[in-house]
């Protein structure tokens, strides 16, 4: 068998594993992706969907772990460094004990917009319910999943109707209007207050 031809029916049989492995380490742009190739048929929906929940799940698992097991000491030790003071710190936890499910939802269906990782370690280092924190980033999951494999479709679909060499100026276009749209989202709840 030719490599390259062992190398498409491996990502053929295996495609839904690497998804899920590589949603673990970034999710929202695989997603994003995915809806794409499934609108070119490169995929199933429901096992596309599943494998894209579940590493973006475990993904999120992780991050809790990492606040819940290192990231109180290494805050205390370090914080200085990065001008986080044990006051911030406080007031912090104050305002997320205050609207914990507001938080960890609006941060779950909006990708926190720059603040995701930062929340989903917070809700670690404050040991949040474990069992409110994971239906909390499951419901919020299926959601924001959703959306993602819309936007991607709604590119794919753009993307099926262009013609010829425009294909390529469609997919440069395309990847900047979704990284301006998503820095100027995040540059807005950036500067709101939940």
């Amino acid at each position: 068998m030719h490599p390259i031809q062992f190398l498409l029916d491996f990502f053929n049989f295996s495609k839904y594993a690497i998804v899920f492995i590589l949603c673990i380490v970034e999710g929202p742009v695989v997603m994003i992706t995915s809806g794409f190739l499934y609108r070119l048929g490169q995929f199933d929906l429901v096992p596309l969907y599943f494998a894209l929940m579940g590493g973006d799940f475990v993904a999120d698992i992780g991050w809790y772990g990492v606040g819940r097991f290192g990231a109180k000491p290494i805050l205390h030790k370090f914080g200085g460094f990065l001008n986080i003071t044990p006051e911030i710190i406080a007031k912090i936890e104050k305002r997320f004990k205050t609207y914990q499910n507001k938080i960890l939802f609006i941060s779950k269906i909006t990708m926190g917009f720059g603040f995701a990782l930062a929340t989903l370690i917070v809700a670690g280092m404050l040991r949040v319910d474990f069992k409110k924190y994971v239906v909390l980033n499951l419901f919020g999951g299926f959601i924001w999943t959703a959306f993602l494999l819309l936007v991607g479709y709604f590119f794919g679909h753009l993307y099926a109707s262009v013609v010829g060499p425009m294909k390529i100026v469609f997919v440069f276009v395309s990847i900047f209007v979704v990284i301006y749209a998503l820095w100027a989202i995040n540059r807005y709840l950036v500067k709101t207050e939940i």
